[in-house]
């Protein structure tokens, strides 16, 4: 991160852009999106869609907004100015998000499929020694 009042320099700016283009672009192929979907949503040109998520071009607030609804991400996912909770790693913050929103009854049902995944594990675990 920059000084308190100095500019980043173009080539920080270029590296910021790709990596939220990539960010964005891993987001949208997850969620099995194609860009022409995307670029609609947005009413943009698909390849001004292809330019962001290169990093060749900027994406302006209001897209960026409108990119993290469909991808039901926060926007700070994409910016990278947030990090995840203490100790815990970005794949399980994420989680813990797609968890927050479920009803009690999935989250029990998702509580009960992680516990016979920690089972599964220690039983693999075990016979491997």
């Amino acid at each position: 991160m920059p000084e308190k009042g100095k500019a980043k320099s173009a080539k920080d700016e270029k590296v910021d852009r790709q990596r939220l283009g990539a960010r964005l672009r891993e987001a949208r192929e997850y969620l099995g999106l194609s860009q022409d979907e995307v670029a609609k949503y947005l009413s943009i040109p698909r390849t001004a869609l292809s330019h962001i998520e290169s990093g060749q071009r900027g994406v302006d607030a209001l897209e960026l907004k409108k990119m993290a609804q469909l991808y039901k991400q926060p926007v700070v996912y994409f910016t990278g100015e947030s990090q995840p909770a203490a100790g815990m790693s970005e794949d399980v913050a994420h989680l813990a998000r797609a968890a927050a929103g479920l009803s009690e009854g999935d989250r029990r049902e998702l509580n009960r499929f992680a516990e016979y995944l920690r089972a599964r594990a220690a039983s693999e675990g075990s016979s491997n020694d």
